[in-house]
């Protein structure tokens, strides 16, 4: 699943083709996908510009004067800005068209996505969508640190990745951003989130914003089958210690790399360097 240097790869890459751009039309090829697709969709999004593209944790919001549409890219979902003419595919579920601007000829936004996890849902203006409602501060902002961690960590027995990985407390940390973070600020991610002190706690947080910027720098990590818009993959994943590395000896003291489910999802740890 594109995690939260994926998505923000993705707006970087379609922001500078959409900002300031009329929708022109919206082609449904399906009245859904994870969940039906609004009809505010095709009634009020037309004859809209674009105002802004955000992301809020692994969301896309496309802001317009009449509201915002939702995004989200699922398990292998795939935003691109395309030239008009070209012809959809099997996956490909709708296509934004855009007018021409400054002289450049007309665009569309297409959505493919062939497990259909992803989302085009509708947020009305001066509201916060249901799905938006109750996460936590971005982890790339001044509003997330290592503080904030530890406060809301006490008296917590879930394993400390486990609560990285919840949304309540910070966004976007998902499976391996979680574990590179865990093992470059040297905390086991089995550990009982309260018992971790507030100076690791301050450690991890720098760790994150580090690897996350990081990542999102060198285009995401690229597993299954994400693609950043420009249709070139990632190079995050030729650079991680430990996600995906069970049995390989570890980069930092040689030691096997282990691997445990924890809480549903794989789990990758030094047994040396981390505790």
């Amino acid at each position: 699943m594109p995690e939260l240097p994926e998505v923000e790869t993705t707006r970087r890459g379609i922001a500078p083709h959409l900002i300031g751009r009329r929708v022109t039309k919206v082609i449904l090829r399906r009245a859904d996908l994870r969940w039906p697709i609004p009809r505010e969709i095709t009634e009020l999004l037309p004859g809209q510009r674009i105002e802004e593209v955000e992301r809020r944790a692994k969301y896309l919001l496309l802001h317009t004067h009449a509201g915002s549409a939702l995004m989200h890219l699922g398990m292998t979902g795939v935003l691109r800005v395309l030239p008009p003419d070209v012809q959809p595919g099997l996956h490909d579920h709708f296509d934004m068209a855009l007018e021409p601007v400054q002289g450049e000829r007309s665009r569309i936004l297409r959505f493919t996505d062939p497990r259909r996890f992803g989302c085009l849902l509708w947020q009305a203006p001066g509201t916060t969508h249901e799905l938006l409602a109750d996460l936590g501060p971005e982890p790339l902002t001044e509003a997330f640190d290592g503080d904030v961690l530890w406060k809301r960590s006490r008296g917590r027995k879930a394993a400390v990745k486990l609560f990285l990985m919840d949304n309540a407390i910070v966004v976007g940390v998902g499976n391996i951003y979680a574990s590179e973070a865990l093992f470059a600020a040297g905390i086991d991610p089995r550990r009982a989130a309260g018992t971790v002190s507030r100076a690791r706690y301050q450690r991890l947080a720098g760790e994150v914003k580090r690897i996350l910027a990081w990542a999102i720098e060198r285009g995401g990590t690229t597993l299954r089958d994400f693609l950043n818009p420009d249709g070139a993959p990632g190079y995050f994943f030729r650079e991680l210690f430990v996600y995906g590395r069970e049995g390989e000896p570890c980069k930092v003291c040689g030691t096997a790399i282990r691997q445990q489910v924890i809480g549903q999802r794989s789990t990758f740890w030094c047994p040396k360097c981390q505790s």
